[in-house]
């Protein structure tokens, strides 16, 4: 998996736990106490456990103790930590790396309705990884994600239709897709929405609209993706007037303004 994916999932797992879960700043009794629920059976426990040795937070870092307490909680069916231990599998985090196995847990984990399990085995299936590579199926599950709202599934599915894998290639479909992801923040899908008002597929070509969701992505995106967000940036301000330009500038900021990022 890559840091970005695992990033956004493990966000999503976080904001996600269990009532009585991890919370930050616990103290050494209250960890003390989660460990004693934990050995005594308790599932929430167990992941919870698991998702402190997985982050080094309140105890040392530990994939190998994280996989543990994962495994005897997906034992008992925790889709969360179905989820994670998939991670851990895919990738060799505690454990060999082995795609097979994450997708067996992913697919647990999806089978109970986890939006990220559901997009994971997606991207499984698109990347052929632990499966064989089948677009269809991978447009199957990221479907499911989607309508979840999963800013992932929806990114992927933009780009399956834009490359026509699985599905008929189809511009406006993509375009759809692409926005609802950009609309939660996701900012390849920015860097590809703005790309797609650039060149006019699947909308009627908008350079201030193209230029206000480059500009957005460069400012969140940190790999070599940002470097071609930038370049799409530059190119399309060299096509525009002052005032277009000042229009897009004032568009990302009002966009920036009414969509705070989490600190």
């Amino acid at each position: 998996m890559t840091s970005l994916v695992r990033a956004v999932a493990r966000v999503a797992v976080l904001v996600a736990l269990a009532p009585g879960g991890l919370v930050h700043g616990q103290t050494a009794a209250e960890v003390a106490e989660l460990r004693a629920r934990a050995e005594q059976g308790d599932a929430y426990a167990q992941f919870d456990l698991g998702v402190m040795y997985d982050t080094g937070r309140g105890v040392p870092q530990d994939a190998a103790e994280a996989v543990r307490w994962y495994q005897l909680a997906a034992a008992q069916g925790d889709a969360y930590a179905q989820f994670d231990l998939g991670f851990m599998y895919a990738d060799g985090r505690g454990v060999p790396p082995d795609d097979a196995e994450a997708v067996r847990w992913f697919r647990l984990a999806a089978e109970q309705g986890h939006a990220g399990a559901l997009s994971h085995l997606g991207v499984m299936y698109a990347s052929g990884r632990g499966v064989p590579p089948d677009d269809a199926e991978a447009i199957r599950w990221y479907r499911l994600a989607a309508a979840q709202g999963v800013a992932l599934a929806q990114y992927n599915l933009g780009h399956m239709y834009v490359n026509g894998r699985g599905v008929p290639p189809d511009d406006t479909e993509a375009v759809r897709w692409y926005r609802l992801a950009a609309a939660q923040g996701h900012a390849n899908a920015m860097s590809d929405l703005g790309f797609m008002y650039g060149t006019g597929r699947g909308v009627p070509q908008d350079y201030v609209q193209a230029h206000m969701w480059r500009n957005l992505a460069t400012s969140r995106l940190t790999d070599e993706n940002r470097g071609v967000a930038v370049r799409g940036r530059d190119t399309l301000a060299s096509l525009m007037t002052p005032d277009q330009l000042a229009e897009a500038r004032r568009r990302a900021c009002e966009w920036d303004a009414a969509h705070p990022r989490e600190p």
